[in-house]
């Protein structure tokens, strides 16, 4: 009988963490998860997995615990021994890391410093995925693929280029399995409500409801490359399955503008979006990103992943789950 796995997911609480977590625990692994301390619980996205920790089939725990911390981080690991790490906690609206870059700096990256020291102090033989991310390569244009240069336009995109850069170094130093998946921006009903694709699924909703009547943003020419969430963890799950480490874009390969984005969620409920969306400067970031588009062929070819969900669907597949919410309903997108 094979022994059951055990995977630490940091940011468990997230978009990200809440379907890896899911899918860990549909193929038996045994799941820890980190949550910081705070005086409001933030577990809704995971409350549906979790049950009474005495109880003898729970398969999943949360630990308190903090990315600025180190110490605490290498008695958790210690404490757990995890086969497997995700790292997908970080300060991650890009938009906020202008207000915030120490902050961002500290967490986002720095964090990613602590943890990996802690696998390394630890000696456990744990394979640990970073959550690199598209806004790295910033400025560069596309199509982006693991061998783009970078050129990071925001503290974060900084912070998770240090963060991809130390990965790198810890694998080739210390000959940990590390690998960085640099993901594309992924999308779902899960996701944060001041991310711009789920503040405009939310306002097409409730603008049709008669709950809202304007939105406000900021770049509607920003192109990105958009794809489920749900279907990019299985990604990361796949990354630590392969016998030698490496790193790898995922994504679409496709691109759509934020006012296409707009049209396709508005249109679903049959109104016209230029009516109703405003635009506010406060949204703007100093420096901008104007086309992210990932060449994901690399995970393709060795990882046998492929995205299924494009924006067309993506955008109606948020929308009507924000309709559905709205209306009451308490099933989980």
């Amino acid at each position: 009988m094979t022994a059951t796995k055990t995977a630490l997911i940091t940011g468990i609480t997230g978009q990200d963490g809440s379907y890896l977590a899911e899918l860990l625990l549909e193929k038996g692994y045994e799941v820890h998860g980190l949550i910081r301390r705070a005086s409001t619980f933030n577990t809704h996205r995971i409350d549906h997995l979790y049950s009474d920790p005495h109880e003898e089939d729970t398969r999943l725990f949360l630990h308190y615990g903090d990315l600025t911390d180190g110490s605490r981080l290498v008695t958790l690991m210690e404490r757990i021994h995890p086969d497997e790490v995700y790292h997908l906690a970080a300060q991650s609206h890009v938009r906020v890391s202008f207000d915030e870059p120490d902050f961002t700096g500290d967490v986002t990256g720095l964090g990613t410093t602590r943890i990996l020291e802690a696998i390394r102090e630890s000696g456990l033989p744990t394979r640990f995925y970073q959550a690199s991310s598209s806004e790295m390569f910033g400025a560069t244009p596309p199509p982006q693929s693991e061998s783009t240069p970078f050129y990071p336009r925001s503290p974060y995109g900084a912070a998770k280029l240090y963060a991809y850069w130390m990965t790198r170094n810890y694998r080739e130093a210390y000959g940990m399995f590390a690998v960085n998946g640099i993901l594309f921006n992924h999308e779902s009903p899960r996701r944060g409500e001041t991310f711009a694709t789920r503040k405009i699924t939310m306002a097409a909703a409730r603008i049709a409801a008669g709950q809202q009547e304007f939105l406000y943003l900021g770049n509607l020419d920003a192109a990105r490359d958009w794809g489920f969430a749900k279907e990019y963890v299985e990604a990361m799950w796949r990354m630590l399955q392969i016998d030698t480490p490496e790193d790898f874009v995922v994504a679409t390969g496709t691109t759509y503008t934020v006012r296409d984005f707009l049209v396709l969620a508005f249109e679903h409920v049959g109104l016209d979006w230029e009516k109703h969306v405003r635009f506010d400067e406060r949204y703007l970031r100093p420096t901008e990103v104007d086309d992210l588009i990932g060449d994901p062929s690399k995970a393709e070819s060795l990882l046998g992943w492929k995205a299924r969900t494009l924006p067309p669907d993506l955008a109606r597949l948020m929308v009507d789950a924000d309709v559905a919410r709205l209306a009451g309903s308490t099933d989980r997108p």
